[in-house]
């Protein structure tokens, strides 16, 4: 048997068929030439099962009855430090640093393990190298892979060097990881413009969103360049720590940015006992482990993370030249070199304006234009052209009594404009033309000659960095509204805005809008978030829920709201407030019993839901636990609706999940140690 166990499990009966007849050189000689043919077919056909990406395991890193803790995380740490390729695609950032590294590029984020926790979801290092969960659907955790192959160890080994406190490390494959400098930054984009070199390869990374967890992979490729003999990508920002953030080169970013980032060696942590290579830093982030809809059980090879690694990843971080004839290829089946990937309608408003092109927003009152546009440029210049007279976009001529001449003035907004387009000549600046469908047809003929020749009055350039953002409602959402003359809606392009229930209830909360309404906007779906305006009756959109809110407040009377949103929808809110739920204040003062719980039905379960959403941090723990008892489908969309992407109330539920394993570990424990006492005194 000895001989059958460096051959393929197929052949094992055939090999001990053979041991059978007790002749053992015929064994011998049939396992060696069949270990030189198997061997010399992987050389060729088989190279990438070698370069097989994995993460760590929950043992590995921390250690259990089962699996030991790894010599080189005991050595070096269980913290990782991310590269800034990590914070470009959505990973979690914390001030904290490595043992090793106080700087920029010692920063931290929480990482994935292959481990589930029991409850469906995954093991996850988090700050100071805690034990915690993830959930299976979130994205701005960081990857750092894992490598075991003893081919490749065999390779590398003799380039190891002495790593920190005592570990070793070698280089092994490249991939994108730390920002270029300001000054490379700049060289590198003027460059691009005008036709930096390309190496054939590419990258590979997630364009979802960090808070989208309903998405699968939309793979996004970056081509990489050369300059000077180093080798960099150009990516696109998809953070996940809000619209400005600072990578490692000092240099502040926003979401949307373009960002250059060199490709460098990757070091991997060697473990010298086990053969497995650990990658120093994560080196991408943006990667959803797993479907909401899936529950994990620890089967890692059916995980949308692993076929990440294996079909991406692995291939690029130990890709060579393409040939002439892959590029050939690529090239037909996208001969522009096009990047097809979803885009926000944020991403194509900013598309626009930095490509020079006037943009309308479309969409009825109180969805936020104005407010997107404030984000993009917070101090735009802005014109309510339903107000505005031809004077007030156009100027006027003044008579010099001195001269006897006539003298144009130009309009205050323009000058406005040109004074800020002066003071930050490198910056885009917004002139924002609100209400243009609420306009008189002759003041959106005035505002045509601004759009079409970028000139005011026929005398007045605007300056080269300006951009112009117009909004107004459809005629089919306002009866104010005018239709846009067609000369001028050509001169544009056009973004709709709606606003969805996920984004009014992010936005509520944090306007402290009535929590009743917040429940029964959330338990309707969204659907009473905005009715039909047909100028006889009150209709309900985002504004009038918020003026809702105020006298909700002040009379605490909900039969008031059938002045602000009509008389349907205030019944059925009246309704939905009536129903059997138990409270937060129950909830808190456990003023229940279990026969409470199991008396409501579907409906008020929901309902009770919604109420329990305006618990505070301190009380969470309580609320969650009670959540538990109305079944375990409804804690993921509790969650969900209560943390919102804030990255403090996404802590917290670590921390909750976090105390519950180390619960769980000891009751194991304990179990353990009652069992081995009872088998001794046995």
């Amino acid at each position: 048997m000895i001989y059958s166990k460096q051959i393929d499990k197929k052949y094992t009966d055939y090999i001990n068929k053979i041991l059978n007849d007790k002749n053992e050189k015929l064994v011998l000689l049939i396992s060696f030439f069949y270990v030189i043919i198997k061997n010399n077919l992987n050389k060729n056909g088989d190279k990438m099962k070698e370069h097989g990406l994995t993460l760590l395991s929950e043992g590995q890193i921390w250690g259990n009855s089962s699996e030991p803790r790894l010599e080189v995380i005991r050595k070096y740490g269980i913290k990782s430090a991310i590269t800034d390729l990590c914070v470009l695609t959505g990973s979690y950032l914390w001030k904290e640093t490595i043992d090793e590294d106080s700087s920029l590029t010692g920063r931290t984020s929480w990482f994935w393990t292959r481990s589930d926790d029991g409850d469906n979801d995954v093991i996850a290092v988090i700050r100071r190298g805690y034990r915690s969960f993830s959930c299976r659907y979130y994205r701005h955790g960081a990857v750092r892979p894992a490598l075991q192959s003893s081919v490749i160890f065999s390779q590398i080994f003799p380039n190891r060097v002495r790593g920190y406190n005592g570990t070793e490390e070698v280089e092994y494959g490249e991939y994108p990881q730390n920002a270029a400098d300001s000054k490379m930054q700049n060289i590198l984009e003027s460059e691009y413009n005008r036709g930096v070199n390309k190496t054939g390869r590419s990258y590979t990374f997630d364009s979802v969103k960090y808070n989208d967890f309903d998405t699968g992979l939309k793979p996004v490729t970056y081509e990489e360049y050369e300059y000077q003999g180093k080798k960099y990508i150009r990516i696109k920002a998809n953070p996940f720590c809000g619209n400005k953030f600072k990578l490692s080169n000092g240099v502040e970013y926003r979401d949307g940015d373009y960002v250059w980032v060199e490709v460098s060696p990757v070091k991997w942590l060697i473990d010298n006992k086990t053969g497995i290579l650990i990658s120093k830093k994560g080196l991408v982030s943006g990667i959803r482990f797993l479907d909401r809809n899936q529950k994990y059980k620890g089967d890692f090879s059916k995980t949308e993370m692993k076929e990440y690694l294996d079909r991406y990843m692995s291939k690029e971080l130990f890709q060579t030249t393409k040939t002439k004839e892959t590029v050939n290829e690529e090239e037909i089946i996208n001969p522009y070199k096009l990047k097809f990937e979803q885009v926000s309608e944020e991403e194509i408003i900013k598309g626009a304006i930095e490509s020079g092109i006037a943009v309308f927003l479309h969409g009825p009152s109180s969805e936020g234009k104005s407010a997107r546009v404030k984000q993009i440029d917070p101090d735009c210049v802005i014109i309510y052209l339903r107000n505005a007279t031809p004077e007030s976009l156009n100027g006027k001529s003044v008579y010099n009594q001195t001269t006897g001449e006539m003298i144009d003035v130009k309009p205050s907004w323009l000058k406005k404009l040109e004074e800020k387009c002066e003071k930050e000549p490198d910056k885009l600046h917004i002139v924002f033309f609100d209400e243009i469908t609420n306009a008189l047809p002759s003041i959106q003929g005035i505002s045509f000659n601004i759009v079409l020749d970028r000139e005011v009055n026929g005398i007045w350039k605007l300056p080269e960095n300006a951009r112009i953002v117009a909004a107004g409602n459809d005629i089919e959402d306002s009866l104010a509204a005018n239709q846009l003359a067609e000369p001028l809606f050509n001169r544009f392009a056009h973004v709709y805005i709606k606003t969805t229930l996920e984004s009014w209830l992010k936005w509520a909360s944090e306007k402290n809008i009535h929590p009743a309404i917040c429940s029964y906007i959330a338990y309707k779906n969204g659907e009473t978030l905005r009715s039909k305006y047909d100028g006889k009756k009150p209709n309900a959109d985002p504004r009038k829920w918020e003026m809702a809110s105020k006298m909700l407040y002040k009379t605490e009377k909900p039969e008031m709201l059938r002045a602000l949103v009509g008389e349907e929808i205030t019944k059925e809110f009246v309704e939905f407030c009536s129903q059997r739920m138990i409270t937060l204040e129950d909830v808190i003062n456990e003023n229940y019993k279990d026969i409470d719980i199991e008396e409501l039905n579907i409906a008020e379960k929901h309902a009770t839901i919604m109420c329990l959403l305006q618990v505070e941090k301190d009380n969470i723990e309580k609320v969650r636990e009670f959540v538990k008892k109305l079944g375990s489908e409804y804690v993921a969309v509790f969650d969900k609706m209560w943390t919102h992407g804030d990255e403090n109330r996404l802590e917290i539920i670590a921390e909750q999940k976090l105390k519950k394993i180390y619960i769980r570990n000891i009751a194991e424990q304990k179990l353990k140690k009652i069992y081995i006492r009872n088998k001794y005194n046995m």
